[in-house]
C-alpha cells in the first residue's frame, strides 16, 4: 500500500490567503487520495473556504492559529515574536514528525529563519538554498539556485549549492547525468569575482567534475545550456524575477495582438490549441514550488502573489520530493562529495538576507 503523505499548509501566507491555500488544496485532494493536509490558520477565515471547497473532512485536520507574519515582518522579529503564527506552527509539525512537508507562500526570509532555527541544517550544509526550475529551449527545465535566501556566497557555499543543485535535477528532474555551470559575467576563465573562480576550482577537483560544465551567462538559463545553474541568492532573486516578468510581458503582448482585430481573433481560434501550449510553457504558476533545500525536513515556498493554480503546483512539488526522499539523496551525495573538507582560502564571509 503507498504510505500516506501529510502535507501541512501556511494558510495565512500570501497576498490571496487564504483562499488560494485552500482551493488549491481541495484541487490536490481531488486527484490524490494519499494525500492529508493540516491547515493552519485563523478559523474564522478558514472554516468557510473549507466548506465552500468541499475537503472530505477525514482528509484534513485542522488548528487555528491566532498569529499571522506579515510579508513586512523582519525575520529575526517574526523568529523571536510570532512563536503561535501559521507558518511557526506549520514547520513546527515537521520538527514534531506530524507532517512530511511544509508549503507557504509567506514571508521568505521569515520561512527560512524558522525553519533554519526550528529544522536545522543538513550535516555539512553550512547555508540552505532556495531551488527551483525553469523552463529552457530544450523544452525541460534548468535548475537553479540560490534564488534569494543568501545575498553574499563564498567559494564553499556555492560549491554545496552545485551539489543540492544536481541531486536535486537527479531526483525532482530525472535527469541522469545532469550538468552543473556557475553564473558569471563571461564564459572565460579570468572572468568573474573570487567566489565564483574558487568554486570552480573546487568543482574542477571534486567528484563532481565531469558534471561540471564552466561559466554560464544570463542567456544560457533559457538556452538550457546546462541543468544546473548556481549562483548567490542576491544574482538569483533578481534573475528570477527578470525572468518571470519578461515571460508576463510577452504573454501580455500576444494576449493583446490577439484580440486586436477580427482576423487575428479567428487566428487565435485556429491556433488556440498550440498558443495554449505557449502561454502554459511561460507561465510562473506552472513552475511554482521552491525548495527550502538543505534542511533536515521538507519546505517549499511557493511565490505569494500566486493563484490557487500555482499553489496546487507548489503542493505538488512538496509531493514529489516526499515521494523522492530528497533528503537522503543529498546527504549520499555530499557524503561522497566529502564536503567537510572542502575549503578555499580567501574566500568572502557569507552573509544572508536573513536579519
Amino acid at each position: 500500500m503507498t504510505k500516506k503523505i501529510t502535507i501541512a499548509l501556511d494558510c495565512m501566507g500570501g497576498d490571496k490567503a487564504p483562499d488560494i491555500v485552500i482551493k488549491g488544496a481541495s484541487m490536490v485532494a481531488e486527484k490524490n487520495k494519499n494525500v492529508h493536509f493540516i491547515f493552519y490558520g485563523d478559523a474564522s477565515l478558514v472554516d468557510p473556504l473549507l466548506q465552500k471547497y468541499s475537503i472530505p473532512q477525514d482528509r484534513y485536520s485542522f488548528v487555528h492559529t491566532s498569529e499571522t507574519i506579515s510579508n513586512e515582518d523582519k525575520p529575526s522579529v517574526a523568529l523571536r515574536r510570532s512563536t503561535k503564527s501559521s507558518m511557526r506552527l506549520a514547520i513546527n509539525s515537521l520538527k514534531d514528525g506530524e507532517s512530511d512537508a511544509v508549503v507557504s507562500a509567506g514571508n521568505t526570509g521569515a520561512l527560512m529563519a524558522i525553519s533554519k532555527v526550528i529544522l536545522r541544517p543538513l550535516s555539512s550544509i553550512d547555508r540552505p538554498a532556495i531551488v527551483t526550475f525553469l523552463p529552457n529551449m530544450q523544452n525541460k527545465a534548468t535548475v537553479m539556485l540560490d534564488m534569494g535566501a543568501n545575498i553574499d556566497c563564498d567559494a564553499d557555499v556555492l560549491y554545496q549549492f552545485a551539489v543540492m543543485g544536481y541531486v536535486y535535477a537527479k531526483t525532482v528532474l530525472k535527469i541522469k547525468e545532469p550538468k552543473i555551470g556557475l553564473l558569471n559575467v563571461g564564459s572565460e576563465d579570468l572572468k568573474g569575482h573570487d567566489a565564483v573562480k574558487n568554486a570552480a576550482i573546487l568543482l574542477k577537483e571534486s567528484e563532481l567534475a565531469n558534471a561540471f560544465y564552466g561559466y554560464v551567462e544570463g542567456d544560457d538559463i533559457a538556452k538550457g545550456t546546462v541543468d544546473v545553474v548556481v549562483t548567490d541568492g542576491f544574482c538569483g532573486n533578481i534573475t528570477l524575477k527578470a525572468i518571470e516578468g519578461t515571460a508576463k510581458m510577452i504573454s501580455g503582448i500576444l494576449k493583446k495582438g490577439l484580440s486586436a482585430s477580427i482576423c487575428t481573433k479567428i487566428g487565435y481560434l485556429l491556433a488556440s490549441r498550440s498558443l495554449k501550449k505557449v502561454f502554459k510553457t511561460i507561465d510562473p504558476r506552472f513552475y511554482n514550488g521552491a525548495m527550502l533545500v538543505g534542511l533536515n525536513g521538507i519546505v517549499v515556498k511557493s511565490h505569494g502573489s500566486t493563484d490557487e493554480i500555482g499553489f496546487y503546483n507548489a503542493i505538488n512539488v512538496a509531493i514529489s520530493l516526499v515521494e523522492d526522499n530528497i533528503n537522503e539523496k543529498i546527504m549520499k551525495e555530499v557524503q561522497s562529495s566529502d564536503l567537510n573538507s572542502v575549503t578555499t582560502p580567501n574566500s568572502a564571509t557569507t552573509t544572508s538576507n536573513i536579519s
